[in-house]
This record gives structure tokens, C-alpha cells and sequence, in this order.
């Protein structure tokens, strides 16, 4: 590869977040709105607290509330810096770190394909899937993990087979960055471990074994444990502080969800074991097997880019002498596995798609050379000549491009931001009702209801109109918001009847959300 060819894969890899940035003024999800306003606080000097609560899982107690007990800081930390920088607390501010980090991940994505091929076409081929993600598209722009995550894993796999005996400590720092972006980055700490232990395979004869783990393994697993603890260790510190544990106590209890609303649950200890099993082993199953359809569905489109995955899998077959495809197909079956089975809703609510990012620069480096290797076995047959070698590559490149032009058109352009416009149209209503901007309010989406507002804001929690009324007690919430998207059974009737409950004043609807003064005892 030569240097001009990633000159150009960067400048494309800029070029295209930055056109799909202009569709999105706003950060367009609740996981987006609650990074960029992470990084809000921490631009505006208020550190890691929040105003607003989009989860009751660490049992809080009031607002302002310790922030990123749940979703971990990275993202939030990287916006901010784009503030500091540039000097302002705009949402174009926050997010221009992500488009510029978006650019480098084709970059990363050639030179990891090169490493494996050392075939500068493949390799650029590899850059320009990259430059041209399909589902990921819309969200390398925005305040979130997609493109931390595909830097720090392409980085994690480009460096793994290195024999410099510091390497270990570089996995594990990589390690450690992954697991400040996300919790399940915890994954790529035991790849760091497994890296270690098939780099340097055991002899069992003439009294090896016990020496060669003793000068090798053990001193390369401290290193990744150094690495790790160098980048999380102050978080962790943190975590002890405030709840006692290195994780917070939340996390637990996801295993035991019965359904996915009961994420919001209020109060958080109404989610226990004995719950979770006597809902009983079929609704259970029942549940992962959902998980595992839509797991799927997530491997054949944003991760396999449904005409890419039989060159992917084919590319990998072709590599798997190769110590990094070991690694990554290890992780990624981990991961399924975890997201399917352990955390089914989790999973199939986005935790696997975004997981999944770290290992799609080598989905990307893999897909060229298993259709090489397609190329090639046809050539052996009489089949094409040597121009199908440049062909095939470009309409694999020109089909992603015109993949990723309709998803972004379909996702972004027309639709992208409406709540943030229903939400300021809400606050208009609450501050003619005479709400002062210390008052809060539940809704559906927490985090973005503060950015358009700067109210102070609680989820909707699982449960009937007492409970409601309870986190609206507990958190000083005078407004409720019910969204026709955003309901469930216990509440249904508070929506669709909205004169009948005399605890919940209704002061009108806009785009199907209706507006509620809570009437507290």
C-alpha cells in the first residue's frame, strides 16, 4: 500500500460521515442523546452527574444523579473534548470528534487487510467497504461507541500477533479502552489472555510446560492486567467509591429481566431471581430463541452486509492459520453467544449490533480475499479471465456505496430528529401550563428530552399509575408524557382514556404524545 492510497481512504472516509452528519442536526436515539449530553456536563464543568435518569437499575435516590452507571463514559468523554476544543457546547461541536474518527477507520481497515494479504489491492478494496459501512452509516457520525469501536478493535487485531514482548501491555491497555466505551468490552480483556496463550504454545516434554509458562505466560498476562488496569482502573476506583463494587450494582440484574420494559422497573429490586424462574424454562426459551432470530438478522445485515457475508465467511476460511481470525471469530461467537443467551434482550435491542463493531474492519479485511479465493477456484475452471480480478472487487465496492446511499436516504434524511421536534413542541405546552425549568418530567426518552429542554427528566418506569406517581414523588416530577410508542399494558388505559384517571390532569397531545400534569398527593 502506498501512502497516497490512505490519503484517499481517509479523505472518502471523511467525506461520506459528513455528508450523512448534514441530515442529522440532532443526535436522533436515546444512546446517542445520552453520550453527546454526557459530554455536555462534563464540557460545562458539572463532571459525571446527569440531570436526568433513563434507567432506575443502581437503585437511585434523587438528581442530580452520578452519571454513566449503566452506559460507560468513553463516548461521552470524546464529545466533550470536541467542546473543549472548539470552544463550543454545540451538538456540532460534540460530535466532530466521531466524523473524525469515522475517516481513520477505512484507514485502519486497509492496513489491517494489507497485514493479512500483503496484496495492495485487496487491501484497498478492504478500505473502500469501509468507507461505504451500509447499516453503519448513519451512526459513525454520532455521539456513540460505533467508531470507537471499530478503531480500538481493528487496532486490537492489527496488533495482536506482534512478538514484542510490551505488546501484551498494548492488549491490554486496547482492552481497557474498549471496556471505558462499553461494559461488554470486558470480552476483548479474555482476548487479550487468549492472545497470549496461543502466541506462545506449551511444550509438555523435558520439563517445559511449567517453565515456559512460568517466564512467558504469567509475566505477558500481567502486562495485559497492567494495561487494562492503566485505563480503567481510576473508573473502577470510582465505581467502588460510589456503590462499593468495581461494577455498579445495577448490571446483575439484567440477568433476571422477565421482558424488556422491565429494564425501567421502579423500583429496581422488584427485578429478582425468584421472578425469573417462576415465569418458568418456556417463556425463557422462548425469549432466547427470539433473540437468537434477531442475532441473526443483525449478523446477515449490518454485520455480514447480506451480499458480503458468503465472502466474509469464505475470506476467513482462507485465513484461519491466521492468529487474529482465531481471535475474532472466538470473540464474535463469545459474543453471540452472551448476547443471546445471558442478556437475550440486551441483545437484540442493539447491544449485539453495537458490540459487534469491533470485529467489522476484519469482516471487511476478510470479505476481498474470500472473494479472491471465489476468483480463483473459477479461474482454475475455465471461468473469467484475469480483468474478473478488478471487476468483481469494484461492484462489490459499488454495491455497498449504493447500499449505504439508500440506507442513509431511508433513516436519516426524512425521519431523523422527529422526537426532538415533538419534545420541544411538548415543552412549549408545559411552560404555558407555567412549569419553571426546575420541574421535572417522565418520558420516554430522558436523556433527549433534556437536550431539547434542559428540564430535568425520568424514564417512564414498569409499572401502573401508582408506581408512576411514586418515581414522580421520589425525583420531584410534576409532567408526564406518555408516547403511542412507548406504553405497555399496566398504562395503556392512561393513553388511550385520558379523562379517566383523576391523578393525571391532561393538558393535550402533540404527534401522538400526550401530555399529563401529575396530580400528587
Amino acid at each position: 500500500m502506498k501512502r497516497w492510497h490512505y490519503v484517499v481512504l481517509f479523505l472518502a472516509g471523511l467525506l461520506v460521515p459528513w455528508v450523512v452528519s448534514r441530515f442529522q442536526s440532532v443526535p436522533g436515539y436515546m444512546d446517542a442523546d445520552y453520550y453527546f449530553a454526557g459530554g455536555l456536563q462534563l464540557a460545562q464543568g458539572k463532571g459525571f452527574t446527569e440531570p436526568y435518569l433513563w434507567n432506575y437499575l443502581d437503585d437511585p435516590q434523587g438528581l442530580p444523579h452520578p452519571s454513566h452507571t449503566y452506559w460507560m463514559p468513553l463516548a461521552s468523554i470524546v464529545s466533550a473534548l470536541g467542546m473543549w476544543l472548539s470552544g463550543q457546547t454545540t451538538y456540532a461541536a460534540g460530535r466532530l470528534p466521531f466524523i473524525l474518527l469515522s475517516a481513520f477507520v477505512p484507514v485502519l481497515t486497509a492496513a489491517l487487510a494489507f497485514d493479512l494479504s500483503r496484496q495492495p489491492r485487496l487491501a484497498l478494496t478492504s478500505g473502500l467497504l469501509a468507507v461505504f459501512p451500509m447499516y453503519y452509516a448513519v451512526f459513525l457520525p454520532v455521539p456513540d461507541n460505533y467508531a470507537l469501536f471499530m478503531l480500538l478493535g481493528g487496532t486490537f487485531l492489527l496488533l495482536a500477533p506482534r512478538p514484542q514482548k510490551w505488546f501484551p501491555f498494548v492488549l491490554g491497555a486496547l482492552a481497557g479502552a474498549m471496556t471505558l466505551a462499553r461494559s461488554d468490552g470486558l470480552l476483548w480483556l479474555g482476548l487479550a489472555g487468549l492472545a497470549v496463550w496461543w502466541k506462545f504454545p506449551l511444550s509438555f516434554t523435558e520439563n517445559g510446560w511449567a517453565g515456559k509458562f512460568a517466564r512467558e505466560i504469567i509475566p505477558a498476562g500481567l502486562l495485559v492486567l497492567l494495561g487494562y488496569l492503566l485505563v480503567m482502573g481510576g473508573w473502577h476506583y470510582r465505581n467502588y467509591v460510589l456503590f462499593g463494587s468495581l461494577m455498579p450494582p445495577g448490571s446483575g440484574r439484567l440477568l433476571w429481566l422477565e421482558t424488556y420494559n422491565q429494564t425501567f422497573s421502579y423500583p429496581a429490586s422488584s427485578i429478582t431471581r425468584e421472578g425469573f424462574l417462576q415465569a418458568g424454562f418456556s417463556a425463557a426459551l422462548q425469549d432466547r430463541l427470539t433473540a437468537l432470530q434477531w442475532n441473526l438478522g443483525t449478523l446477515l445485515g449490518p454485520q455480514g452486509g447480506i451480499f458480503l457475508l458468503p465472502f466474509i465467511l469464505m475470506g476467513l476460511w482462507s485465513l484461519r492459520g491466521e492468529l487474529r481470525t482465531r481471535l475474532a471469530v472466538s470473540g464474535w461467537l463469545i459474543l453471540f453467544a452472551v448476547m443471546t443467551v445471558i442478556f437475550p434482550f440486551a441483545g437484540m435491542r442493539g447491544s449485539f449490533l453495537h458490540a459487534g463493531a469491533a470485529f467489522q474492519p476484519y469482516w471487511w479485511a476478510a470479505a476481498p480475499v474470500g472473494l479472491e479465493a471465489v476468483i480463483s477456484a473459477a479461474r482454475r475452471r475455465g471461468m473469467f479471465d484475469e480483468n474478473a480480478r478488478l471487476v468483481f472487487p469494484g461492484m462489490l465496492v459499488i454495491l455497498a456505496a449504493l447500499m449505504t446511499g439508500y440506507l442513509v436516504l431511508s433513516r436519516v434524511a426524512a425521519a431523523w430528529g422527529a422526537e426532538s421536534r415533538v419534545y420541544a413542541e411538548v415543552e412549549q405546552r408545559l411552560l404555558e401550563d407555567g412549569a419553571s425549568l426546575e420541574v421535572g418530567v417522565i418520558v420516554c426518552n430522558p436523556p433527549g428530552y433534556y437536550l431539547s429542554s434542559g428540564r430535568p427528566a425520568i424514564a417512564l418506569p414498569y409499572g401502573g399509575e401508582e408506581t408512576i406517581l411514586q418515581a414522580a414523588e421520589t425525583f420531584g416530577a410534576a409532567y408526564l408524557i406518555l408516547e403511542k410508542s412507548c406504553t405497555f399494558d399496566a398504562i395503556q388505559d392512561v393513553y388511550d382514556h385520558p379523562q379517566n384517571h383523576p391523578s393525571f390532569f391532561f393538558l393535550g397531545e402533540v404527534s401522538d404524545a400526550k401530555i399529563y400534569r401529575l396530580l400528587l398527593p
